[in-house]
């Protein structure tokens, strides 16, 4: 059984910063592919940023490369996600998910099988 819970969301003025975490539990941490996604109110779920089983590749939105940096804590079992200069765009559901696959890392939603419930972030202007 795997479980995500994502922790850190909330409200923050435009050119503000957030940190994101998600703690994986399960038999294993280090060989989940881990990803985050988001999901503003009327659109489709889109990739923000996913790293692999190891931390040592990531892939960035374009949306959101140089703002964010996201990272993962095998020993605590959690990736985290650094927003920065946020900007109101930004506001969504952000989800983690999780597959277990060791050399690949996908973007997109329905290559994942475990997922969070979702922590809301919201950027005012």
């Amino acid at each position: 059984q795997v479980h995500l819970v994502e922790s850190g969301g909330g409200l923050v003025q435009a050119g503000g910063s957030l940190r994101l975490s998600c703690v994986l539990s399960a038999h294993t941490f280090g060989q989940y592919v881990m990803c985050w996604f988001r999901q503003a109110p009327g659109k489709e779920r889109e990739f923000v940023s996913t790293i692999s089983w190891n931390g040592g590749t990531t892939y960035y939105s374009d949306l959101v490369r140089g703002r964010f940096t996201t990272s993962r804590d095998i020993p605590k079992k959690t990736m985290y996600l650094q927003m920065n200069s946020l900007k109101p765009e930004d506001t969504a559901v952000y989800y983690c998910a999780a597959d277990p696959r060791a050399w690949t890392t996908p973007q997109t939603p329905h290559e994942y099988t475990y997922w969070g419930q979702g922590t809301q972030v919201t950027v005012s202007s």
